[in-house]
């Protein structure tokens, strides 16, 4: 069975995005890079909402033919075109680059996508990530922790009545200060 998986970058106080939805305090070295892509590769798809999926084609198609942009740059950006992609909007039309439009989270189908083979399904977004929080849906969280107090911005996590129970599997830190932390369900059989 296949695992839906969050994996964010948040600052120390749990923002993924500063006040005006700045993303430039992002620390991905070629050594981070180099690992989300050794993550990523593994995955089935890309589970993203609107504006994460806007966020990442507006870069990643073309990237990797700036000849300045580094190896892990390059290299994800392969990645990110071959990777089925599943797109939560309610108003995007349509979507391209391997990716498929859904309206809405519906659990029955959610589970049905975890139920087919192949790679676990890598999770992208704030706001998707709330909606699968609510519907009981993560299964591992991987988040990305980054040496910076934003103070303010959107939260990785909103209030909810949701309560998970996790169990810490790993934490790695990057040269550039960032720390992985790592944590499955604590129901999961261990890995």
């Amino acid at each position: 069975m296949r695992k839906i998986v969050l994996m964010m970058s948040v600052s120390l106080d749990g923002y993924v995005e500063g006040p005006e939805r700045q993303i430039d305090w992002h620390l991905v070295d070629d050594e981070l890079h180099s690992h989300f892509n050794e993550q990523l590769r593994a995955m089935g798809a890309f589970l993203n909402g609107r504006v994460t999926y806007e966020l990442m084609a507006g870069y990643w198609p073309t990237a990797d033919a700036d000849p300045s942009c580094s190896g892990p740059v390059a290299e994800f950006a392969g990645i990110w075109r071959d990777m089925p992609k599943i797109v939560f909007s309610r108003t995007l039309e349509r979507a391209d680059w391997n990716a498929t439009v859904v309206r809405d989270v519906d659990v029955e189908e959610i589970r049905a996508l975890t139920a087919e083979p192949g790679g676990d399904l890598a999770l992208g977004g704030a706001d998707l990530a709330a909606t699968f929080l609510r519907h009981d849906l993560i299964d591992e969280y991987r988040l990305y922790v980054h040496p910076i107090v934003l103070g303010q911005g959107k939260p990785l996590f909103q209030p909810s009545d949701t309560k998970t129970r996790l169990r810490l599997t790993e934490t790695r830190t990057f040269g550039n200060g960032v720390v992985l932390l790592r944590y499955e369900r604590a129901d999961a059989v261990p890995s």
